[in-house]
């Protein structure tokens, strides 16, 4: 039965921070199903939550630092591959970000799975191709380093109360 057939469907959505300092790319190295992967700090919105708030936490989290947020880098849509394949066979729609370093807490623990945060340059990066926890994490990387940057300002967020009447 498909969506249109009256079957509910529902995207992960999820955010992910591209945060860069002195040409550096911050990322997490993560074990995922049992294996470690290389993502930017990245995860689910939350109830109740904007995207930006959800990209400020989801890096505190995951790293220790504190950002500014600085751009929307873009929206991503990706079908992970099915179980058949060894993946979870999810949708996701990434909605990602850029920033730049604010303050780093290291003795902040950080989320669970998450073995550590570091600083890789592009070129590092790239050459750990087969790391990455999805195609996402060289796109929206690769979309950041290639200038894509807009302005915040294409994020609204309506809470019930400052809804538009």
């Amino acid at each position: 039965m498909s969506y249109r057939e009256g079957r509910f469907w529902q995207p992960d959505v999820t955010v992910a921070t591209v945060v860069v300092d002195g040409g550096r790319l911050l990322m997490v190295e993560e074990t995922v199903g049992g294996r470690l992967v290389l993502n930017q700090p990245a995860g689910h919105l939350e109830p109740d939550e904007s995207l930006l708030e959800a990209a400020l936490r989801e890096t505190l989290e995951e790293t220790g630092w504190q950002v500014r947020l600085t751009a929307f880098v873009g929206a991503y849509q990706w079908k992970a591959p099915d179980a058949s394949a060894g993946g979870s066979g999810r949708h996701y729609l990434r909605f990602a970000f850029a920033a730049e370093p604010v303050r780093h807490d290291p003795r902040r623990p950080l989320d669970e799975g998450i073995v550590q945060a570091l600083w890789l340059t592009p070129a590092e990066l790239q050459a750990r191709a087969g790391d990455h926890r999805s195609p996402l994490v060289w796109q929206v990387a690769a979309d950041y380093l290639g200038g894509r940057r807009h302005s915040l300002d294409l994020v609204q967020h309506f809470a019930d109360a400052a809804a538009p009447r």
